[in-house]
This record gives structure tokens, sequence and C-alpha cells, in this order.
């Protein structure tokens, strides 16, 4: 399955440490984007869960860059919270983002994290129009 498979490697440090790619565009124009969180340069950046949304979405954003794609391509999107009381925060940062284009979406909340410091990670799939 690796014929016109496109993969992104960012440099992340769990992405060499558990063999992963940052995002994986297949031959029809679906292009998926691993879980990200607020790990910028390798230390976590934000310390709520409306800083962290916005920085883990900023880092799906850079993985989409580098297919020549952005948020507007985005189609559905995945929100990971570990703390109920954080919806309406995380729900915040993703309407600033997603409001104009509106992707299917789902907030889960779940028991927590690599790093327990971590409160949101983001998944988003995107959609290149015109492939295949």
């Amino acid at each position: 399955m690796t014929d016109g498979v496109k993969k992104i490697v960012t440099g992340a440090p769990w992405e060499e440490q558990f063999g992963y790619s940052r995002a994986v565009e297949l031959p029809n124009g679906l292009v998926l984007v691993s879980g990200c969180t607020s790990v910028i340069g390798g230390q976590i950046a934000g310390g709520g869960p409306y800083e962290q949304a916005i920085n883990s979405f900023n880092v799906a954003f850079d993985a989409l860059k580098q297919l020549g794609l952005g948020p507007e391509d985005v189609v559905r999107t995945r929100m990971y919270i570990t703390h109920a009381r954080d919806v309406d925060e995380v729900g915040r940062a993703h309407k600033e983002l997603f409001d104009g284009v509106r992707p299917a979406a789902s907030m889960i909340i779940v028991s927590g994290f690599v790093d327990p410091s971590l409160v949101v990670e983001v998944e988003v799939e995107a959609f290149r129009t015109g492939a295949a």
C-alpha cells in the first residue's frame, strides 16, 4: 500500500521512538494527521486547555502545510481531553480555528496522555480536492 502514499515526519520526539509519521496522504487525497499535542521544540507549550488546543492544532496545520494544504482542507477533527471541565475552552479554540470550515468533529474524554501535563490531543483529517 505504499504506491503514491506520502509520509510527513517532523522530528517530534515520539515519532522516532514509536515509529510513526506525523501525517500520511493517501492517493485518493485523504490526509490523516496523527495525534498532535502542545509539544513545540521538544517542550510542552501553553498551560491551559485553550492554549494547548491552539498549539496542538497548529502542530497539525504545520504538517498539512508540508503537503500544500491548510485548515480550509480539514474535513474531520477529533479532540481528546482529560477533563470534562475543559470542554468549553477546547471548543472555543476549535470554533476560532474552524468556524468557517465546519469539519465533522468529536470531543472525547480520556484518562490521560503520555505526559500528565498534557490535557489536550487532537487529530485532523484533510482532503485534497481533485486527487486520484
